[in-house]
């Protein structure tokens, strides 16, 4: 059965929780004089009060109920949906955004790290929005509950199902038997990238305030900028090189990153079968690109190279920084940054996209396909890592690829439905299912989504959705099988 009262307790403290984050972001205008400050009090007393009568409903858990694999998949996509509900309400109280639905879609394109926005000109809205709009990725990134675990271990014993619903990539080993534990050593990591790449861009020139939210929204490879021009606008090859170096650290699984950072076991990442496709991958579409920039003239082969390298870290790890405007380039590099965004970085990364690992079992296992082909009775084992996979694991990966391809292809046709065109339409389905703010067409790069009709909006946020959430976290809820009684 469904714990209802026990779902609506724990969604009544992660809006209590969201509420707290919501006032700390009110002291913003406070320091910078500016008028949001009412904006973020009335948005976090209406958030407060939910929140209580959410666990008001649920009641005490006296039974105590024990939360199921199917409460965490419900608990899950509602969190992301009622997050995103409450917390586009500083965007629409304080009139910067005034249509709700534009506030709604900011929201999910931020908590979902997707980095889309409807916001024509970023300039002008007042620092205390930004940092919000910037701090939804940061939490985005791990996740929301995810995140909240690690912060406070409130769930007890549902832990388990609720990570287990939001986890991204195939499941990989623990950090530690206690789920809250591991949560919190990964909070370190992400705490500790952000902390590090705030400093660094302050020292190469960026003020603190850019610093930090340029930095939240590198660790958790979303895109957001304080500037309409994006990383552009402060010319700045360090800070554009800094930016790459976190984008791809972030990219890794942050269990790996732990256990180098803090057991100093770098031989765990090196040796790592994903770890190795990533670099791979990475280093030879960036070579891809570049080659097809110095050989059209675009640039001399040093800043070749270096665009190169820039725009696929920041499209296969899904954050969507941008220094120049790559649709100008030939459509040959669309093509292969298209690639990139279906990739994304690692499993257990904030990264978007179908995640590395996968790519690297599907196409092993093509290639052992053609090896039974010469050989009918091989036995040929699938390892990552030196570890064997299960015919369950190779399933999942290959029935994810195949729903991930038909929804960007149901997105397409759905996209060209309302009045985009052909080129527009793919990649902004593309873009959503992959969590990525920048595509192909007019859409591109730094354009605002404003102009796109209302259903549009909605439906793209509901890719974004489930794209964070690895497809079948949300799609699961749509089959008649979840909700039958057993």
């Amino acid at each position: 059965m469904i714990h209802l009262r026990l779902i609506e307790r724990i969604v009544g403290i992660l809006l209590l929780i969201e509420a707290g984050i919501l006032m700390l972001c009110s002291s913003i205008p406070l320091i910078y004089k500016e008028d949001d400050f009412f904006a973020f009090i009335i948005s976090a007393l209406i958030t407060a009060c939910a929140g209580m009568l959410f666990i008001a409903t649920g009641g005490s858990n006296r039974q105590r109920e024990v939360l199921t694999r199917r409460d965490g998949y419900i608990v899950v996509s509602i969190s992301w949906i009622i997050f995103s509900l409450f917390g586009a309400l500083p965007f629409y109280i304080s009139g910067y955004i005034p249509n709700f639905t534009d506030a709604y879609f900011e929201t999910m394109s931020g908590f979902t790290t997707t980095g889309a926005t409807i916001i024509n000109d970023i300039e002008i809205v007042p620092h205390g929005l930004l940092f919000w709009r910037s701090l939804t990725q940061w939490i985005g990134g791990l996740g929301i509950v995810f995140f909240t675990v690690a912060v406070l271990p409130i769930f007890g014993i549902g832990e388990v199902q609720l990570f287990a619903a939001e986890a991204t990539g195939p499941k990989r080993g623990k950090l530690h038997p206690r789920i809250s534990v591991s949560g919190r050593w990964i909070l370190i990591v992400y705490l500790l990238i952000t902390i590090l790449c705030t400093i660094t861009l302050n020292i190469f020139g960026m003020n603190f305030f850019d610093s930090i939210n340029h930095a939240l929204c590198t660790a958790a490879t979303g895109g957001f900028s304080t500037k309409n021009a994006n990383l552009a606008f402060y010319e700045s090859k360090a800070i554009e090189n800094t930016i790459a170096f976190y984008m791809l650290l972030s990219g890794i699984n942050y269990g790996l990153l732990f256990v180098a950072i803090f057991k100093g076991n770098i031989k765990k990442i090196i040796d790592d079968t994903e770890f190795k496709w990533y670099i791979g991958i990475t280093l030879l579409f960036a070579l891809l690109v570049a080659s097809s920039l110095f050989a059209s003239k675009q640039y001399g082969f040093a800043e070749s190279i270096r665009q190169g390298l820039f725009n696929v870290i920041s499209i296969i790890t899904t954050t969507g920084f941008t220094i120049t405007d790559y649709t100008l380039w030939p459509p040959f590099i669309w093509m292969i940054l298209g690639f990139c965004m279906y990739f994304g970085a690692c499993g257990g990364s904030t990264s978007g996209g179908a995640k590395i690992i996968r790519i690297t079992i599907l196409i092993k296992a093509m290639r052992n396909e053609f090896n039974r082909i010469l050989h009918p009775n091989a036995v040929l084992p699938i390892r990552i890592s030196d570890k064997v996979l299960s015919s369950s694991i190779k399933q999942s990966v290959l029935t994810f690829i195949i729903f991930m391809i038909a929804i960007v292809f149901v997105g397409w046709f759905f996209y060209i439905a309302i009045g985009l065109n052909i080129t527009d339409a793919y990649g902004t389905s593309l873009a959503c299912i992959s969590n990525i703010g920048i595509t192909i067409g007019d859409h591109g790069c730094n354009i605002s989504w404003d102009d796109m009709p209302t259903i549009g909006k909605w439906f793209s946020t509901f890719l974004m959705l489930i794209g964070r959430l690895e497809l079948f976290a949300v799609l699961i809820l749509f089959t008649p099988a979840f909700w039958k009684h057993r």
